[in-house]
């Protein structure tokens, strides 16, 4: 499998970095404790050793974890980092499909909603899942357009997510519903709510990356007819304190 390149730039306009930059081949990114998608480390082409090291070494000044996305067909990268301590960290599948796939049935009323800014409601649902206010920052710093997704069922809240679009992709991220209210489909609805959006914004592909390890929402992804698209991990160095 190999993963269209593009996909990996409409991941980062969709959930950025506070900051990139350049050296050598690798590019460095601050993530502020916005999670391992902003603060991860890339390498384009070849690395030396000295250009892993200095890069590990421009991490810690930034009190960041030594952290590096090993994308399709990074094997060399992949081998340098594990002989130098490095552990394989959250492998991610990619999922894709067309917008149409997604608006063949319409949202049943009052069951989800794209509103900007999120609402308290909104925050407090990622709180109870661990997007707390590093990640909503992640969120305010979209350039593009973008919305924050909110479902109900039973007349309460039940989940809630972000979405965004780069060059005619709708990615969505920070897809959570409450414990509560799993297993009622929530999750299709807001998919679905999203692609409503993202047509409406001029898309004409969604996107979403899930961690291979929660099946539940792979599953999801492909029961709504999403194809498998790609995939990449990380590889982290674990340090002593």
């Amino acid at each position: 499998m190999t993963t269209d390149p593009r996909y990996y730039a409409v991941t980062e306009a969709t959930w950025p970095p506070a900051a990139t930059w350049q050296l050598g081949p690798v590019t460095l990114r601050k993530g502020l404790g916005g999670g391992s998608r902003v603060s991860a480390a890339t390498v384009d082409g070849a690395a030396s050793e000295a250009d892993i090291a200095a890069a590990e070494a421009e991490m810690r000044a930034m009190g960041q974890a030594c952290l590096f996305m090993i994308r399709d067909g990074q094997t060399t990268l992949d081998a340098q980092l594990a002989a130098r301590g490095y552990t394989v960290k959250d492998p991610v599948n990619l999922w894709v499909c067309t917008v149409t796939q997604l608006t063949d049935r319409p949202v049943p009323p009052v069951t989800a909603f794209c509103v900007w800014e999120p609402l308290a409601i909104q925050r407090e649902i990622w709180a109870q899942g661990g997007i707390g206010p590093e990640r909503l920052a992640v969120m305010e710093r979209v350039a593009g357009p973008k919305t924050a997704l909110l479902a109900r069922h039973r007349d309460k809240p039940a989940g809630a997510g972000f979405a965004a679009i780069h060059d005619g992709v709708a990615m969505v991220h920070a897809l959570e519903i409450l414990p509560h209210q799993r297993r009622a489909g929530m999750g299709a609805w807001m998919m679905r709510q999203a692609a409503f959006w993202a047509l409406e914004n001029g898309a004409t592909e969604m996107a979403v990356l899930c961690t291979k390890r929660n099946a539940g929402a792979n599953g999801l992804y492909a029961s709504l007819g999403m194809a498998l698209s790609g995939e990449y991990h990380y590889r982290i160095l674990q340090e002593g304190d």
